[in-house]
């Protein structure tokens, strides 16, 4: 049974701040003048706040449930979602996940609670072979990381042009949505991270992510936060590299260390996704990477092949246990 209107109000007007609007018979729910969630007029689909750099992803991943928002809101933190495809429990995520999106950290963390310790427990083998399967059902699912190892054989090397081009065609294979310039126009994604380049080529740890210190993960949690600032487009739409293309940066510079994250990962598991976070993010996946091999008995390199995902690193097949846990849902 599809969810209703008025199983939407009951929810957002127990979130603080919240109050309901009647823009030309469309109802809206919002926080001062943001709206969080938005109702289409036959009140079958259900817009709201989701970021940007997220929602092709969300959108490939199920198509039947999720849509891309319409041309006019496309400039906006925004998607869409078919009520019948969703249940109760589902909408009040989604519903609670995007009205954290527009108020203060403190207020969200008051009213949901907070905690410096993710409230989730490490992934056993075989939730690892669960969502595994599911993304096994992707079709070419790798195909765009493959083509990356491929063009950048042996090593991503970004002091190279033709490596950052490539790196900014995955990026954007996966919905980061960096604009590629006009040729004679400033580019600058590339000579942003061309700079950036210098500074961590050699600083940059390596290793596997069960092997990691906590002096690298914090090498790796400052990298990340001069990532984050990177300038990619100039102009009135100036934006910076923003959180998830960083990290899935990391991930293609150093892919058997790096778990990446998405936004509903991040604050759901850590709050926020600032520097610190990330290297806590780093912590959690080596702890978790420890646990399974040492549950599995196996060697680091041969996981992949027993979940059944042997193109990606142990890193990356938690980083899709926490998508299709988290991610997919929102």
């Amino acid at each position: 049974m599809a969810v209703t209107v008025e199983e939407v109000r009951a929810h957002a007007l127990t979130l603080p701040r919240t109050h309901e609007a009647l823009v030309r018979d469309r109802v809206k729910f919002r926080v001062g003048r943001i709206v969080y969630v938005a109702f289409s007029q036959d009140e079958t689909v259900m817009g709201f706040a989701y970021p940007k750099e997220e929602r092709a992803a969300l959108v490939a991943s199920e198509p039947e449930k999720f849509a891309m928002p319409a041309p006019r809101d496309e400039r906006f933190n925004w998607v869409r979602v078919r009520l019948a495809a969703i249940d109760a429990e589902e909408m009040r995520e989604i519903v609670t996940e995007a009205w954290r999106m527009v108020v203060p950290r403190k207020v969200a963390s008051e009213h949901l609670g907070n905690s410096s310790r993710p409230i989730i427990d490490p992934p056993a083998f075989a939730d690892l072979r669960a969502a595994a399967d599911v993304f096994n059902g992707y079709a070419d699912i790798d195909r765009s990381w493959l083509t990356l190892r491929e063009r950048t054989r042996p090593a991503l090397d970004l002091a190279r042009a033709d490596h950052r081009e490539a790196l900014l065609r995955w990026l954007n294979s996966w919905g980061c949505r960096i604009r590629y310039p006009r040729e004679g126009e400033p580019a600058p994604f590339d000579t942003g991270l061309a700079g950036w380049w210098t500074t961590w080529a050699d600083a940059l740890p390596g290793g596997t992510l069960a092997d990691l210190d906590d002096t690298a993960a914090a090498a790796f949690g400052r990298a990340y936060g001069d990532l984050v600032r990177l300038p990619v487009s100039a102009g009135r739409t100036a934006r910076s590299l923003g959180p998830t293309a960083a990290a899935k940066t990391l991930y293609a510079l150093r892919p058997e260390a790096v778990m990446a994250w998405d936004a509903a990962i991040a604050e759901r598991l850590h709050g926020t996704r600032d520097a610190a976070a990330f290297t806590r993010h780093l912590l959690l996946g080596r702890d978790w990477a420890r646990a399974v091999l040492k549950e599995t008995g196996a060697a680091e390199a041969a996981l992949p092949g027993l979940v059944g995902r042997p193109e990606v690193p142990l890193s990356k097949i938690l980083d899709e246990y926490l998508y299709v846990r988290f991610s997919r849902k929102h």
